[in-house]
């Protein structure tokens, strides 16, 4: 879960887009191809060449986009594959991918593509208009276990439903999606069937990653099976062995929780990627990770704990890099539990929260106090929403309003075994707000379990009482936020609010740019009044690298391309 911190031009260029009023294309030389580098070191004084070794959290589940939302599946396949529209690097304003440009039609309903000229695939196959049908019709036709929500997660959020709905699958009956057409080579037309202005942001979305269409029924890519814990789990060799795109670095070998590794894609239709290599090398231990960038056995990675960039920063040989804030912490409520289903329980849980203190604490200066549930550069965020300051004193009293006798218990769980990018250290959030809970008027009992898929699972299923949970966003679109926490009823969640599920559908169809910012906010003030959870924290992530690394920026959305990466002298 991604995840995903952020640029407004996204949204205004998608809406603008949706009306029929303005069109987006691009070339080689067009200045949102090199990106916004703040934050980056230069790229300049780098030596072309060279092998790069990344340190990551885990190992990929499986190298298909379609099929994964780890972020760490998700990291190496931003390097083997490419979508029809890109990011601007270091932001999230949409940008030609594979499209030099596009049209949508003034109804919303019809989005034409112009393929580029002279992409081929890896295995030597053409990429044009027939290969992007071939995938869209491959998404919308995933059946059985493919249907399973944690197999095509993106593609049900971002389109819906498929071509035959299995009512067992837990999957959306409705899409988005109608058709794909190949008119000639280079033009691809996608036709929906309502409106939705989220749809070209999320088609940034590596799930939405254009695969060779040969390399997919040669290798098998949709043969397996789902396990018990709700992964798919491939039988064929596309995604293990035979990962086929069109993007600046190529497969080479993988030896499973050991090291991925990539080569230079030297027939690639762009500027040429620097490396040599690039190997992706699982130490899941955020301590050991930093030693083996202190000892030179890694030059990188990502999810740096906040205690730990003091040192890093002091080192000369070494350097952080920070990631602009796209997130999200928070305790979640779930009202199926009373007594959560009173307000005035949920606003004391709000006010007997030391929000400020725990990023004070635990955040080194890099998070900010959250009063909504989506980032303040969003379009739709707004700044009025009623605000819960710390206050004891109040939170009893709201308690004993509820005809409740003091202490009043609860259950709260927190996660094990896991460092979010906006939660490094779950344990520590939890012990500070038990704390301040239990000054409020509330008797707290913990709870805790591994993060998958216990804790998950326990939260997904609405086992849970009072929980901490996160989000990073996959793209700039408050619909990424709001939407996918409060836009239906969830069993994590526990309530059913039709105004807010109203004002979010509305949101998410509107076209005109000022009228869906206005019921964004709306959806927001309405939230934080009826508060279903209590935000507290957005972060700035850390990556630490070599100080000889040089050209890496960071995305907002935790996707960075490594093509343009040097290494020093």
């Amino acid at each position: 879960m991604r995840g995903k911190s952020l640029r407004l031009l996204l949204l205004l260029v998608t809406l603008l887009l949706a009306l029929g009023l303005a069109g987006c294309g691009g070339d080689d030389d067009d200045e949102g191809a090199t990106g916004d580098t703040s934050g980056a070191t230069d790229t300049g004084g780098g030596e072309a060449g060279g092998d790069l070794v990344f340190g990551t959290a885990a190992d990929p589940v499986v190298l298909d986009g379609a099929l994964v939302s780890d972020g760490e599946s998700l990291r190496a396949i931003d390097q083997i594959y490419e979508t029809l529209v890109d990011l601007k690097p270091g932001t999230t304003e949409v940008e030609p991918g594979l499209a030099e440009s596009w049209e949508i039609s003034e109804d919303g309903l019809t989005y034409t593509f112009k393929l580029r000229d002279g992409v081929v695939f890896h295995d030597g196959e053409p990429f044009n208009a027939e290969a992007v049908c071939a995938n869209f019709d491959r998404w919308y036709n995933f059946s059985g276990p493919l249907q399973n929500p944690s197999a095509s997660y993106y593609w049900q959020t971002v389109f819906g439903g498929f071509a035959e709905f299995d009512p067992e699958s837990g999957a959306p009956e409705d899409s988005y999606f109608d058709s794909c057409e190949a008119p000639d080579e280079s033009t691809a037309v996608i036709t929906l069937t309502k409106p939705s202005s989220a749809i070209l942001g999320g088609l940034s979305l590596l799930s939405f990653s254009i695969a060779s269409p040969k390399a997919l029924t040669e290798f098998g890519a949709d043969e397996g099976t789902v396990d018990a814990d709700g992964i798919f789990q491939p039988t064929g060799t596309f995604g293990t062995e035979h990962p086929i795109g069109t993007g600046p670095f190529k497969f080479e070998s993988w030896e499973r929780d050991s090291r991925l590794t990539l080569v230079r894609n030297e027939d690639y239709w762009g500027d040429k990627a620097q490396l040599d290599s690039l190997v992706f090398t699982p130490i899941p231990d955020n301590a050991a990770r930093l030693q083996a960038l202190q000892a030179g056995d890694i030059q990188g990675y990502d999810l740096v704990e906040p205690q730990d960039i003091e040192t890093i920063a002091a080192d000369s040989s070494l350097q952080v890099l920070d990631r602009p804030a796209f997130n999200v912490a928070y305790i979640g409520i779930n009202q199926a539990k009373p007594p959560m289903d009173k307000l005035e329980v949920r606003q004391a849980i709000a006010h007997g929260l030391d929000r400020q203190g725990v990023v004070d604490a635990f955040y080194a200066g890099r998070g900010e106090v959250a009063k909504e549930f989506m980032p303040p550069s969003l379009v739709g965020y707004a700044d009025d929403v009623t605000e819960y300051d710390f206050d004891p004193e109040k939170s009893k009293q709201l308690l004993q309003d509820a005809g409740l006798t003091l202490p009043v218990e609860i259950e709260f769980w927190y996660p094990s075994d896991v460092s979010r990018p906006y939660m490094p250290d779950p344990k520590r959030n939890f012990e500070a707000f038990k704390a301040s809970l239990e000054q409020s008027g509330f008797k707290v009992t913990p709870k805790t379990a591994p993060w998958s898929p216990d804790y998950l699972g326990n939260v997904d299923e609405g086992n849970t009482q009072v929980y901490l949970l996160g989000w990073t966003g996959d793209f700039g679109d408050a619909d990424n936020f709001v939407g996918t926490f409060f836009q239906h009823a969830q069993p994590a969640w526990g309530f059913e609010n039709q105004e807010i599920f109203d004002l979010l559908d509305q949101a998410e169809t509107e076209t005109d740019p000022d009228a869906r910012t206005a019921l964004y906010q709306d959806a927001n003030r309405a939230i934080m009044d009826f508060l279903p959870g209590v935000p507290y924290v957005h972060t700035s992530p850390a990556l630490a690298f070599r100080a000889d690394v040089q050209g890496y920026v960071p995305s907002p959305v935790s996707l960075e391309s490594f093509a343009p990466v040097t290494i020093g002298n």
